[in-house]
């Protein structure tokens, strides 16, 4: 079997010229437990290899926590050990106020933006991400927003979440630097971005990618028998039967081949893990060492789409 390249080698965000390992860690689900506990996740993370953390502002919210809680957790333990800092990429999103519910007009963005910091104990970010866009802010005066957050040393570099590619492009067109990522929703069972033009464009421009939700927000570890209830249950337990096929081939979690799926496309994409239990987020190199043929990708992707490839 010709495996499709994993690479095990840093991957770049964009043209920023900064490299990271190619799974992030996510931070969700990183609210509502003590400093220590905390701690023990990043820790975990940092030991797995693992030297992008993303977080955003919002985060906490649909955990049963306030606005900025997982934030604020993270500051809490940089406050402890503010060493760890400088272990790895700091990125957060802002531009979602509950209620309205985006916003990314100048005001908004630097009070939010200034928020973030404050609780996270820094004084910027690496990656300053737009988490959803406004369809009611001008992509000029979006960019003039960003443009001067960044003189201001708030941050390095900027990306985008959730942005069509429209969208994308026509907010670097009022930018005199590049927009550095974009992070959409991608997995083998969100694979919109294959054919809406997203991984496109950041081939074409440069773009790195973040993959959000690479196992499809917990679907993909459901049992057959689970995933079969639910919506569209006969195609999602299809793909969990094909991943464990490969899985039990591989000596690895069906985790791992639905990651590894993630990494394999030629995109250079980060996925972005979200686990918050140590030993899992420990496994995370486990998907580098899975190996996939086309024709194993190409057969995950179809069982996802529940037809053939035309």
């Amino acid at each position: 079997m010709t495996a499709l390249s994993i690479s095990p080698d840093p991957r770049p965000l964009g043209k920023s010229g900064l490299e990271v390992f190619p799974v992030a860690w996510g931070m969700w689900r990183f609210a509502g437990v003590e400093v220590k506990t905390a701690r023990a996740r990043i820790d975990a993370a940092l030991e797995a290899g693992i030297t992008l953390f993303d977080t955003a502002d919002v985060y906490g919210l649909d955990n049963a926590c306030p606005f900025g809680a997982a934030e604020a957790l993270l500051g809490e333990v940089l406050k402890e050990a503010p060493a760890l800092r400088d272990r790895f990429v700091l990125a957060t999103k802002c531009g979602i106020e509950p209620g309205t519910p985006y916003d990314s007009s100048e005001a908004y963005l630097r009070k939010a933006l200034d928020a973030s910091l404050a609780r996270m104990k820094v004084e910027h970010v690496d990656l300053f991400q737009i988490h959803r866009p406004d369809m009611l802010a001008h992509p000029h005066d979006v960019a003039a927003a960003l443009t001067k957050l960044r003189a201001e040393g708030k941050f390095a570099h900027v990306g985008v979440s959730n942005h069509a590619p429209s969208q994308v492009a026509a907010l670097q067109a009022h930018l005199d630097f590049p927009i550095a990522t974009q992070q959409p929703e991608f997995s083998c069972w969100a694979t919109s971005p294959l054919f809406d033009g997203t991984l496109d464009q950041c081939m074409e421009t440069g773009l790195g990618v973040l993959a959000w939700s690479p196992l499809a927000g917990g679907r993909l570890g459901l049992s057959a028998e689970e995933a079969a209830r639910g919506a569209d249950g006969a195609r999602l337990s299809a793909l969990i039967a094909k991943l464990d096929e490969i899985a039990v081939r591989e000596g690895v979690t069906r985790e791992a081949v639905a990651v590894a799926f993630v990494l394999a496309h030629p995109a250079k994409i980060v996925p972005i893990i979200g686990s918050q239990q140590p030993a899992r987020i420990a496994r995370a190199a486990d998907a580098l060492k899975v190996r996939l043929s086309r024709a194993d990708w190409c057969g995950i992707l179809q069982t996802s789409m529940g037809a053939r490839l035309p």
